[in-house]
């Protein structure tokens, strides 16, 4: 499995895509376009709900976010080596910290009582994660499960979100599940996409660009756009819960306030500010 990734990882590079730069000059994008894609992204989903990987209708459903702080723990399979968990550990800690500095939201690694599990586990792990699922949300449904014990090789990592009140939008606990086998370009794609995701930028969109909520694979890192993203969900003049209707004219004026800063910081915005 490792070589297979790391042929992918050759492969996808080799072609121009798992994009560092974060955008430039061949990827902008306007404040209306900004708004069109935090609503594909933020209030649709990409699989049906309780149904494991069935794709869903794509249909607008409602602001989901956490209100409560994030505290996130790395979880390491029996099978990866100190200086593997070391290097990941280390990578998802900065990047829960840039998460912090960009949603103004606490979100902090943590290993006392965290909601926000990442796993990291390899095909040998994998007998496991069924009982530590259990473990973790014990009213998990039976799609969700099976996803996980038959995970296709496609799916490089994945991330389930799990709110407070049965068919709330409130967010309390996420399990963010990465291959171990993954070289180091597609590790960090993967922490970066999923546990993004894991704050309730749930769908991606083939028209988002610069973005990593996208399934080309363009680009392997967060970027200023998707930070932007980020920002409009935490913004407090949304809530969790909000329609589409609801939220749309002040989606609409925050992605305004955010490309106009953008244009005033100049053409340096766009580059990728660490991993």
């Amino acid at each position: 499995m490792a070589s297979y990734y790391a042929r992918l990882e050759r492969d996808l590079v080799g072609q121009g895509l798992l994009r560092t730069d974060g955008g430039g000059p061949d990827t902008p994008f306007t404040d209306t376009q900004l708004a069109r894609d935090f609503e594909q992204i933020a209030l649709a989903e990409e699989y049906a709900r309780g149904a494991g990987l069935r794709p869903s209708d794509g249909s607008l459903g409602r602001i989901k976010r956490w209100d409560k702080p994030v505290r996130v723990s790395a979880e390491f399979g029996a099978s990866v080596d100190s200086d593997q968990q070391q290097r990941d550990a280390g990578t998802l800690s900065r990047f829960v910290t840039r998460l912090a500095q960009v949603t103004d939201h606490p979100i902090s690694m943590t290993r006392s009582a965290p909601n926000f599990h990442v796993l990291f586990l390899s095909e040998d792990d994998r007998d496991g994660v069924t009982d530590r699922m259990r473990e973790l949300v014990p009213d998990i449904d039976p799609a969700s499960l099976s996803v996980l014990r038959n995970l296709p090789r496609e799916i490089h990592c994945l991330v389930l979100a799990f709110s407070d009140e049965p068919g709330g939008y409130s967010y309390g606990k996420a399990v963010a599940v990465i291959r171990a086998e993954h070289p180091e370009l597609l590790m960090k794609s993967c922490i970066h996409e999923e546990v993004a995701q894991g704050l309730g930028l749930a769908n991606d969109s083939p028209r988002a660009r610069p973005s990593i909520f996208n399934d080309d694979d363009e680009f392997a890192l967060l970027t200023r756009h998707d930070e932007m993203l980020l920002q409009i969900l935490y913004d407090p003049r949304l809530r969790a819960g909000m329609t589409a209707d609801e939220a749309r004219p002040i989606v609409q004026d925050i992605a305004t306030e955010l490309v106009g800063e953008r244009v005033a910081a100049g053409p340096g915005w766009a580059s990728d500010r660490g991993h």
